[in-house]
């Protein structure tokens, strides 16, 4: 496990490329789901480019989705008034989990560590998009960091 522990998640994955690909293969199957497609209605093809900025920075890769992107804050809000059911939680882990098998190294440990990421971030995002858009969330602190062990 040392090994494991000196390699971040962003480089075990492959970097940016991987990333990508991992969100244009799940936002693929997205928009084309009858569940999910209306949660995105507003869907742009530049939400595939945040997506993979976002889990980079999540995975301990470079922090652009902070510096460029508007960081933690800017991503809860971006959920803000959406009324995500568990129901449309549950296929978008569904989705996700389908690309994460198909896009990432076959590697059980890397791959189950990522969806667990999206386990936890998922429930976030529900939480915070039952409150309306425009609601103050307060401070939430930096973009947080998922490791080897989880978050950290």
């Amino acid at each position: 496990m040392s090994e494991r522990t000196e390699t971040t998640l962003y480089d075990a994955i492959g970097g940016m490329d991987t990333l990508r690909r991992l969100s244009d293969t799940f936002y693929e199957a997205v928009l084309e789901d009858a569940l999910l497609a209306p949660v995105f209605a507003n869907f742009s093809r530049t939400h595939i480019e945040h997506v993979a900025v976002w889990l980079a920075e999540i995975f301990s890769g470079p922090a652009r989705f902070t510096e460029e992107l508007g960081g933690h804050q800017s991503l809860l809000r971006s959920h803000l008034g959406l009324a995500i059911t568990e129901e449309q939680r549950t296929r978008w882990m569904e989705l996700m989990t389908a690309a994460v098998e198909k896009e990432l190294p076959d590697d059980e440990l890397l791959r189950r560590r990522v969806v667990e990421y999206f386990d936890w971030g998922t429930k976030i995002a529900r939480n915070v998009s039952a409150e309306p858009v425009g609601q103050d969330l307060g401070e939430p602190g930096p973009t947080p960091r998922w490791g080897w062990n989880g978050l950290q």
